[in-house]
């Protein structure tokens, strides 16, 4: 048990939700269920019920919290205590990443590198998330926000900074869609808004192709939040990253439909040069991104 268990914990304790706590973590409920039971088992104890609504901590539980808020609160005071020193490290950096992301993952990742790293400077680039990767292999930006490829370059290196649900969506409408009232779903008939192309594209056609089929695109966009707001409209089905719509405005205007199989979700987090992690700059928001 570490201490993202940790805080894991104190978020499901504070909020009493599952789904609350993983949109806080920035995880998906699945997976911080799993990540209870694992600390459930680890502890010898059940510390949730979760029969529950809200969910109630049991008195293991209760104590688990208990040990939790001790155990973090003396391992923030041992770092306050040996990062008394503001480094004088200075320069800048190019960083690319996506509307979204900036929202999701940037601001908490700024903070604290600011906060370590007051002379440093952070030039951001936003745009489409197909353009990650290529903007680092062009040196066109020193690190990005990324989905970690199926397949990553041998000169890049990636550190993951949290997972993300890939989702089917669709119009909240029910009958916006006729093809999806039918009990067996005929997927080569139905509308498709996908992305152009990236990793998102590739995991769909591949999802089509393993049923031996090819998807119906009623149209092709740039950027996963463009597919929200098409989808929003009505034309169709889309498919994007959780935290694509969990930031997104239309959000209450499209409904996720379950699919079997669930389409592998992206791991987001730093991608960056192999040969640049040298650089002090890099190495520093390197280490200051985290899980």
């Amino acid at each position: 048990m570490d201490y993202k268990d940790l805080q894991a914990f104190l978020a499901i304790s504070t909020h009493l939700h599952l789904g609350q706590a993983s949109q806080q973590l920035h995880m998906s409920a699945s997976t911080l269920s799993r990540r209870l039971a694992r600390m459930e088992e680890e502890a010898g104890a059940r510390l949730v019920e979760r029969d529950s609504s809200p969910l109630q901590l049991t008195h293991a539980g209760e104590l688990f919290r208990q040990h939790a808020e001790h155990t973090l609160e003396s391992f923030q005071q041992l770092r306050s205590a040996v990062s008394t020193q503001v480094s004088d490290l200075s320069g800048s950096l190019t960083l690319f990443c996506t509307v979204t992301a900036s929202y999701s993952f940037l601001a908490d990742l700024l903070a604290r590198f600011r906060e370590r790293y007051p002379n440093v400077e952070l030039r951001i680039h936003t745009g489409d998330a197909a353009d990650a990767i290529s903007r680092v292999q062009s040196q066109a930006a020193d690190v990005a926000i990324a989905a970690r490829p199926d397949v990553l370059p041998e000169a890049l290196s990636f550190k993951t900074m949290a997972p993300s649900p890939l989702l089917f969506i669709a119009p909240r409408g029910l009958n916006t869609v006729p093809q999806l009232a039918r009990a067996e779903i005929d997927w080569s008939q139905v509308p498709m808004v996908l992305s152009e192309s990236g990793l998102g594209r590739t995991r769909v056609d591949r999802w089509f192709a393993a049923r031996g089929m090819t998807p119906h695109i009623y149209a092709q966009v740039a950027g996963h939040e463009a597919i929200v707001s098409m989808v929003a409209l009505g034309v169709g089905v889309g498919v994007v990253p959780e935290l694509v719509l969990r930031n997104s405005p239309m959000a209450s205007r499209v409904r996720v439909l379950s699919v079997e199989p669930e389409l592998e979700p992206f791991a987001v987090g730093l991608c960056a040069a192999t040969e640049q992690l040298q650089s002090p700059l890099l190495q520093a928001l390197w280490k200051t991104a985290r899980l």
